[in-house]
């Protein structure tokens, strides 16, 4: 047996394993390997993610992204945007899981972006709209309406609770935050902080926080942040 082929298996297997943790799908399982294999295509050009290494992009990408999906039930939920989303994470795993959900993918970057296209059409992913500006830029529209905001090795906590700025229009929506086990929140982030749920990855420890508007702050308490 080649290297190749227990390269491949060793995928299969880890696609597998996703299966079954998640509830794939045999076309939810065929996307995400279509997903891998366009992302190792395009990185040679493009340098899309720091890991190249498939075993490594199904573990540190495509998991870490889908295990929001044990915390949150997302049939009740219609639309999210993702923060920096990069190459996709975790807005696009997250929307082969769940296809009914409005997708936004806010990305700054020309290459990245064409890369996000060509996968929502090489994966037929509809109902997503890739966003090309700014994260500040972003909260100053109101064309959008997002339940869930992501923020995975994107933006610092401190920009990223902006949203909840008396004058934005998504202040009513929850931004959930991958953060390391060690992350402590600053000033400025502690007052939003809903909730911290610990998972592992792999062998690491990591967590989920979630920021919401507290119901009990007033425009006046908010407004003294220094934004």
């Amino acid at each position: 047996m080649n290297k190749q082929h227990l390269e491949s298996n060793f995928i299969y297997n880890q696609l597998d394993n996703l299966r079954h943790k998640y509830a794939l799908t045999t076309t939810q399982i065929d996307k995400l390997n279509r997903y891998l294999m366009l992302l190792i295509e395009w990185n040679k050009k493009f340098n899309l993610t720091a890991i190249t290494d498939p075993a490594a992009i199904i573990t540190y990408h495509f998991d870490d992204s889908l295990t929001l999906a044990q915390y949150i039930d997302f049939n009740t939920v219609q639309s999210t945007a993702d923060i920096g989303t990069g190459a996709g994470f975790p807005g696009i795993p997250l929307k082969i899981l769940f296809p009914h959900l409005q997708t936004v993918l806010i990305e700054v970057n020309n290459k990245k972006r064409t890369f996000l296209t060509h996968i929502a059409q090489e994966l037929e992913l509809d109902n997503i709209t890739i966003y090309p500006f700014d994260w500040r830029t972003f909260l100053r529209t109101n064309e959008h309406t997002i339940d869930y905001f992501f923020a995975r090795a994107s933006l610092q906590p401190e920009e990223l609770v902006r949203v909840f700025k008396p004058a934005s229009a998504y202040n009513s929506g929850t931004l959930v935050y991958w953060a390391s086990k060690q992350w402590i929140p600053e000033k400025i982030e502690a007052p939003f902080i809903n909730k911290e749920i610990l998972y592992t990855l792999d062998t690491v420890q990591r967590k989920l926080v979630f920021f919401k508007q507290k119901t009990s702050l007033t425009s006046n308490s908010t407004q003294g942040a220094p934004w």
